[in-house]
């Protein structure tokens, strides 16, 4: 089943360990569009509940010492949001892949400041701060693998002569 999957001529003839294994062009296309929704569908959930309660957000910013509360509030939303949207889709991905980068490390340094809290709070922000930083970790992955064929992507450049 495996081998169908994910076939691999240098395995079959014994150069790579029996750990070692390349996925086929289908399967790592369809990782890609899984990773994409994955990662893109945190940050519209995150970005549209900012939208709609976009006074509630530009307050938070405001008590965490942000000047410009509500336009960096809306900023920040609507790349969180559109980014998401972008990354899902596979529209200019790597572009999306950067924007969305740059929002989260802003946002971790924001609200994830661990080392300020003490005990129990320091322990939940430190998880939120190593879960952005994760995040980020995926996010470069993508830059680097790029969109996939099941994307807008992909279909553009499918139709380039």
């Amino acid at each position: 089943m495996l081998e169908r999957l994910w076939p691999n001529p240098a395995r079959d003839r014994g150069q790579l360990g029996p750990l070692t294994f390349r996925l086929s062009p289908t399967s790592a296309n369809i990782l890609l569009l899984c990773a994409r929704i994955l990662i893109g569908y945190v940050f519209v959930l995150g970005g549209w509940g900012k939208l709609i309660g976009l006074a509630g957000f530009a307050a938070y910013l405001g008590q965490h010492g942000v000047p410009g509360g509500q336009a960096l509030a809306l900023l920040g939303a609507a790349v969180e949001f559109f980014g998401g949207l972008a990354l899902i889709a596979g529209f200019a991905t790597r572009y999306s892949v950067l924007a969305v980068i740059a929002f989260t490390l802003v946002a971790t340094g924001i609200a994830h400041r661990f080392w300020e809290f003490e005990a129990a709070a320091r322990r939940g922000q430190a998880i939120n701060f190593n879960k952005n930083m994760a995040m980020i970790g995926g996010m470069l992955a993508l830059l680097v693998a790029g969109p996939g064929r099941f994307s807008i992507d992909g279909w553009l450049a499918r139709r380039r002569p």
